[in-house]
């Protein structure tokens, strides 16, 4: 038997690979809020930041998941470990081209397939670029004339820039200042508080049909604490508490199990 099924659940859901089961606390129905009904209105560059683990990329592919196919293309790309050349490369890919070689024909190549799907299919490209914080001074630089239409006049697409809050420091060095007047739209992620944190983990339990108290109250005060804030350590430490209460024959999470499992946490 499953660790986890001992609890009355149907499936673990702290784990990266179950069930999506959303917590729509006021921060994600902001981050959805601005996404939906104000970037893609105006379009541009939009810029979303937040600490490792808050909850950037939930709430980015539950807005790209919104998107209706026959209006908007959406095209995902990491600047973690890409170059200029890769980055360009990456793009045309995404947007269905074959690659070229030279960064000026991908250029060209990239700027036409944008206008095509603006003015001739009527669908706006959107353009979400993650780990926005490695970014390269190039291709900051290249971004606002890749998306650069008709002298500076018309936004063809979507630029959704997401990383760390560190990116925004970056843009606020000098010679990034005309791409930063590009912006339309940024929003940094604070994480959840201590009350949503508890809230959180029984919202994931009532997703997966528990109906049994898993954590008691001084179990989900000590999560809140250890967590901080941030969903992915909250996941991470749960997780972890069911297999150490499993272990011990525990029908129930108490504080003692919360610190074993952050001194666990701790040492992996």
């Amino acid at each position: 038997m499953e660790y986890f099924m001992r609890f009355g659940m149907e499936e673990n859901p702290f784990l990266k690979n179950s069930r999506e089961i959303l917590f729509e606390n006021p921060e994600f129905k902001e981050v959805q809020m601005r996404l939906l009904n104000y970037l893609l209105t105006t379009r541009g560059f939009g810029v979303l930041t937040g600490g490792s683990g808050k909850g950037k990329t939930t709430s980015i592919r539950v807005w790209s998941r919104s998107l209706n196919a026959s209006l908007y293309k959406v095209v995902y790309s990491s600047l973690s470990t890409l170059t200029v050349t890769e980055f360009y490369r990456t793009l045309a890919s995404g947007l269905g081209l074959e690659p070229r070689y030279r960064k000026p024909d991908n250029f060209k190549l990239i700027q036409d397939e944008i206008q095509r799907y603006a003015l001739e299919k009527r669908i706006t490209p959107v353009i979400i670029i993650d780990e926005a914080n490695h970014a390269c001074t190039a291709i900051l630089n290249d971004l606002k004339m890749i998306f650069n239409f008709e002298m500076d006049s018309r936004d063809r697409a979507v630029v959704l820039l997401t990383g760390l809050p560190s990116l925004n420091h970056t843009l606020q060095l000098g010679i990034h200042e005309p791409l930063r007047q590009r912006i339309t739209m940024n929003y940094n992620m604070d994480g959840l508080s201590k009350d949503e944190s508890k809230e959180y983990i029984q919202t994931k339990l009532r997703g997966v049909r528990c109906t049994r108290q898993v954590f008691d109250e001084n179990a989900l005060e000590a999560l809140a604490n250890a967590a901080n804030g941030v969903p992915r350590l909250l996941n991470k430490l749960a997780n972890s508490c069911l297999m150490i209460a499993s272990a011990k024959n525990s029908d129930m999470v108490d504080n003692e199990i919360v610190m074993q499992a952050v001194t666990d946490c701790e040492l992996v």
